[in-house]
């Protein structure tokens, strides 16, 4: 039986200062049993994304520890960026990759919420594999109004938190956990400085669509009351229009199953809603990483001899087509969650 190995990407709202952003992970570096695999800072974001992997225990020991230092260190009161959030530590999910289920991953992020809303009197949500109720199942319906419309939000029935106070806490805002599958984040550069434009493509696209409006751009209300909704291209995909600067209009998304769509899927409609609007895809980039599965299928259909192409020669076609070489150097031994696994472990 494999031993146990769980993934947990915490996402802290800080993106901008490296030094406290080492000492929020430097209790990973610290216990045995677990691996820091990535750090990833997004400064207009002001977001930045680690990846740890590890035994179960040891890993949710370590997350709980970096959260503790995040609340010392992260203010909301003085957090802005693009990325939508909620809290100073706004989502620590958990990740069966060998040996672990996801009951085990659901019994991790309920032992996260216990003992941090105890130890911070702070408000957590249980999301995805984790919620208990239906309108929780969504990371971004428990984000919606984020971290300025909290307050509010937190004394509605609808949102009294799973674990912690029903209480505002300015200085940290609120805390969503859960359990899920591995989640990949990818976005894709256009050659326009128009988000709405960048949006529009991700409403085309994405599973939740876009609203259905009359002439004057008035919601449509269907006979529930609820507004009237375009399905989108994909299942299993959220995504939204962002800045990556101040000239670059992205397509920002979250694949939820990459074995249902994946990153070639993606890739490729944008392309051809981009060509639409007389725009251009022009670069990928990945946040995070990526398991070694997604980049081979994503290879397969962008190599032009799949069937007799190696893993390595594979994942190099993918990194073509999905542009991931255009605005860095693509390192997949670093950013492959498998061979980065084979890489620490040397």
């Amino acid at each position: 039986m494999a031993n146990p190995l769980v993934e947990c990407v915490p996402n802290f709202s800080e993106g901008r200062d490296k030094s406290l952003i080492g000492r929020i992970t430097a209790p990973i570096e610290e216990i045995q049993g677990v691996t820091l695999l990535d750090v990833d800072m997004g400064s207009d974001f002001n977001r930045t994304v680690v990846t740890m992997v590890g035994h179960p225990d040891e890993v949710l020991k370590a997350v709980i520890e970096c959260t503790m230092v995040a609340s010392e260190l992260i203010d909301m009161r003085h957090h802005f960026g693009e990325h939508s959030r909620m809290g100073a530590v706004d989502v620590v999910p958990f990740i069966p990759i060998s040996g672990v289920s996801m009951g085990d991953c659901i019994n991790l992020s309920e032992r996260y919420a216990e003992a941090v809303s105890e130890k911070l009197d702070l408000p957590i949500y249980l999301y995805a594999e984790a919620a208990r109720s239906g309108n929780r199942v969504r990371l971004p319906d428990i984000r919606r109004g984020e971290y300025e419309g909290l307050e509010e939000k937190i004394q509605s029935e609808e949102w009294i938190p799973d674990f912690g106070p029903r209480k505002f806490n300015p200085k940290l805002g609120a805390t969503a956990t859960g359990a899920r599958q591995i989640l990949i984040a990818y976005n894709v550069n256009l050659d326009s400085d128009d988000k709405g434009k960048a949006n529009s493509i991700a409403s085309t696209i994405r599973t939740s669509g876009s609203l259905v409006k009359d002439e004057n751009g008035n919601k449509i209300l269907g006979d529930d009351g609820n507004p009237l909704r375009n399905p989108g291209k994909f299942e299993a995909l959220q995504a939204a229009g962002w800045m990556y600067d101040e000239s670059t209009a992205q397509v920002s998304m979250n694949l939820l199953d990459h074995n249902i769509t994946g990153l070639h899927h993606v890739t490729d409609a944008i392309r051809e809603e981009a060509q639409k609007i007389g725009l251009n895809a022009v670069a990928g980039e990945l946040v995070g990483l990526v398991p070694l599965e997604a980049m081979l299928t994503a290879g397969t259909n962008y190599h032009e001899d799949p069937d007799s192409a190696s893993d390595s020669s594979l994942v190099d076609a993918a990194i073509k087509g999905l542009m991931l070489d255009i605005l860095d150097e693509f390192k997949p031994k670093s950013s492959i969650i498998e061979w980065a696994i084979s890489e620490a472990s040397v």
